[in-house]
């Protein structure tokens, strides 16, 4: 039995049922019972899902692009295409480059074959949006007040219900949502699914709990790996092996792309640049240490800076009637509008950023490195001096090696991040359960 005949003789029985079944939902059934598959036909259908999977990832593409990157042969690469071209999922897409002769024809997904929600968490908002499987955004981002500062179950529930308001409100059929990517701050462990900083419940995992809500795959990872993976298949490191992605906000992320792959370590904790203490008996960060990195060259230590300064009678030329409202936004907005304080302030934000910056090209002489978040945005007044504090504590024929770059992603990176994690992680089970 073909997979065509399997999906044909799967519809009508729902039908029967009284229930809507789209090929997602057959993806999911043969997920469900993939190994009561005949050898064959489970072969069959795994080459099928690898190249939905390589498709969405990569966009369109020739048959020989395809057999080189899948490792199959042409024959059962055109068999497989004219497969999911019959089940009106994928659909040539123009023409390809020639080497000489005919130009070979594109191929590719069929747009709103399937759709993604992308979730961004942050301390003090979220965002969300919805993307077709070609990663255009068909509802949002929409900005939501829920934030992480109240740490509890409820903040879960308010989660899934706006989401599933915007579900609604976005039109799309929820039978065609193929997953569910949440980029969030904290110690994440993304194969698990827990948030050890944010939302930790213990047992059940917060992927589980959410994903008993959705009844949809959920993938949840760390802001920065989230926001390097953006950037590796939507920015500046794309086709790159080895960068480094530095998230400049309220706290300092960093996401390693290393030979070409995002680096988790261990336990997916790889990256806490932020807390590598870099000052002697310095001030006491919220990690518990003292001197982190964090305390001197973040968001937060620059509204502090800041904060301190107003007080003792300088000024950013714009009226503050309340300090706590004091962000980096405001900073970097006022540094660029030429207000010597904020740009001073920037200079040193910069050379103590640099600072740590050296220890990360001398540990893993990257050829890029990317600088995102709201301080990134800062440009030259955040580039030069952390320039300057290379050429003082990094090794000249390291650094020269090494490009630093501010990101163009610009406030897209999160909620873009949300998608890159769904790109990365659906149909894997799938592909790995029939590569046993």
């Amino acid at each position: 039995m073909t997979l065509i005949n399997i999906f044909s003789y799967f519809v009508p029985i729902s039908k029967t049922l009284g229930l809507t079944y789209t090929y997602m939902d057959f993806i999911n059934w043969k997920n469900t019972y993939i190994e009561q598959l005949t050898g064959i036909v489970q072969k069959k259908f795994v080459q099928e899902i690898r190249i939905i999977k390589h498709l969405y990832v990569n966009g369109s593409m020739t048959s020989g692009d395809i057999c080189q990157h899948l490792k199959i042969s042409a024959p059962k690469s055109f068999s497989v295409i004219n497969e999911l071209i019959s089940l009106n999922l994928i659909e040539k897409q123009g023409l390809g480059q020639s080497n000489g002769g005919r130009k070979p024809d594109l191929y590719g997904l069929k747009d709103n074959l399937f759709f993604v929600l992308a979730i961004e968490m942050g301390t003090y908002k979220t965002k969300m949006s919805i993307f077709t499987n070609n990663n255009t955004s068909v509802s949002g981002p929409h900005l939501y007040t829920l934030n992480l500062l109240n740490n509890d179950i409820k903040t879960v529930d308010q989660l899934y219900d706006l989401a599933n308001k915007l579900i609604t409100s976005s039109g799309i059929n929820p039978v065609k949502l193929a997953g569910i990517g949440i980029s969030m701050p904290g110690l994440v462990n993304s194969k698990k699914g827990s948030n050890y900083t944010y939302l930790d419940f213990g047992e059940p995992s917060l992927k589980e709990i959410l994903e008993k809500k959705f009844k949809r795959p959920v993938f949840i990872e760390n802001d920065a790996k989230a926001i390097a993976l953006a950037e590796q298949k939507f920015g500046l490191a794309k086709g790159k092996r080895d960068v480094l992605v530095i998230y400049l906000d309220w706290g300092i992320g960093l996401g390693l792309i290393l030979n070409g792959k995002l680096f988790r370590g261990t336990s997916g904790f790889a990256g806490e640049f932020g807390h590598i203490p870099i000052v002697e008996n310095g001030e006491l960060c919220h990690c518990g240490k003292q001197g982190c990195l964090e305390t001197v060259a973040s968001g937060a230590a620059m509204s502090k800076l800041v904060k301190e300064g107003l007080t003792s009678g300088k000024s950013l030329n714009v009226d503050i009637e309340d300090l706590d409202k004091i962000d980096p936004k405001l900073i970097v907005d006022a540094a660029i509008s030429g207000n010597q304080f904020a740009i001073n302030t920037l200079s040193e934000i910069g050379m103590n950023l640099g600072k740590g910056i050296a220890v990360l090209i001398q540990l893993f002489n990257p050829e890029l490195i990317i600088l995102g978040g709201r301080i990134s945005e800062a440009k030259q007044y955040i580039t030069i001096p952390i320039q300057q504090s290379l050429n003082t504590y990094c090794m000249k024929h390291l650094h020269d090696q090494t490009s630093i770059v501010v990101s163009e992603t610009g406030q897209s990176a999160g909620i873009m991040g949300a998608v890159a994690i769904v790109m990365e992680n659906l149909f894997e089970n799938i592909i790995k359960s029939g590569s046993k």
